[in-house]
């Protein structure tokens, strides 16, 4: 469903608008009656394979490293 709003209803009834995007409405703002603007839900992230995620995260391990660091010092460093 799309909807369309003046840009001073949108100022005025943003949480509003939020609200109905949430609910999977597309809407499109206007400024004197010219779309210039368009607020819709964010499609959803793509499911990945618990594999791959984990082959990721062990990836990225493996391109950072603490370089010889403590991990127990650096806890305590942000303690303090």
């Amino acid at each position: 469903m799309t909807g369309s709003v003046s840009a001073y209803e949108a100022k005025t009834h943003f949480a509003q608008l939020l609200e109905r995007v949430a609910r999977g409405e597309r809407i499109i703002i206007t400024k004197h009656h010219i779309p210039v603007a368009v607020i819709q839900p964010v499609p959803p992230a793509p499911a990945i394979p618990p594999e791959q995620a984990i082959a990721e995260i062990k990836a990225l391990r493996r391109q950072y490293r603490l370089e010889g660091l403590d991990i127990r010092e650096l806890k305590e460093e942000g303690r303090a």
